[in-house]
């Protein structure tokens, strides 16, 4: 295929139209189309990486749990719109609140979706859990999404980028204050997240002071020790023996 086809295509394309309908019009194969468009999408994608530029969101979703603590009200100079709506705080003394979920997807490439999620201690831990980057096709995003948020209360919301950043680095940022560092995965999944500029934020912590909710793979002793040396004895609540809603997150 000639340089100037190549482009004939992309043009054709860039006026929504199908592949069947280019080959006809250019006279030459579907199939020659559909690899002219993939080889175009996966040179867009090098070209990107190449400039260190990240992939294109696709969609990003957070659990009610998280929703509930976005300001009502953007901060000045903030982003417009952060949601279609803010959901009405319930009840603040559920254990399982001071756990969220975030999921960040990007277009990877031609009819492909790479995606990470977040597991959000916002009480004490930040980042206590990530699944790394992984690519999918679109039928397998929406699979593995629904299956991450069914074990959380209520139904995620689709946020902008930038909330989803503004949740994972107040949680990250918070827990760092504590002496915690965020989940040793988080390194891989990291970058897929872009850079925050500190404009969205939600409050962490549990009125006001750190509130540990021990899970099934924690080192209580350990954490508690550490709570103790940064915020003092007194200075936080806990809770041991509890089964928090991460046991069922895979």
């Amino acid at each position: 295929m000639t340089g100037t086809q190549q482009q004939e295509i992309m043009d054709l394309r860039a006026l929504n139209l199908t592949p069947k309908q280019i080959a006809r019009k250019l006279g030459i194969k579907v199939s020659d189309v559909n690899a002219a468009i993939q080889n175009q999408a996966e040179q867009t994608t090098l070209d990107r990486l190449a400039k260190g530029e990240l992939d294109p969101v696709y969609q990003c979703f957070a659990s009610e749990s998280l929703i509930q603590l976005l300001p009502k009200i953007p901060p000045k100079n903030s982003i417009k719109n952060l949601l279609t709506k803010i959901l009405p705080v319930k009840n603040n003394d559920d254990i399982d609140r001071g756990l969220g979920l975030v999921v960040i997807a990007r277009v990877a490439r031609y009819n492909q979706i790479t995606v990470c999620s977040y597991l959000l201690d916002i009480w004490c831990l930040g980042v206590k859990d990530t699944i790394p980057p992984r690519t999918v096709d679109r039928i397998k995003f929406q699979e593995f999404t629904e299956a991450v948020f069914e074990p959380f209360p209520g139904e995620p919301q689709e946020v902008t980028l930038e909330v989803a950043q503004g949740m994972i680095f107040s949680a990250c940022e918070y827990a760092l204050s504590l002496g915690f560092q965020p989940h040793k995965d988080f390194s891989k999944s990291r970058s897929h997240i872009g850079e925050w500029d500190g404009s969205i934020r939600i409050e962490c912590g549990r009125d006001g002071k750190p509130f540990y909710v021990n899970g099934p793979h924690d080192n209580p002793k350990k954490i508690m020790e550490t709570l103790k040396k940064s915020r003092g004895e007194g200075n936080f609540d806990f809770l041991i023996g509890s089964e928090p809603i991460e046991k069922n997150f895979w």
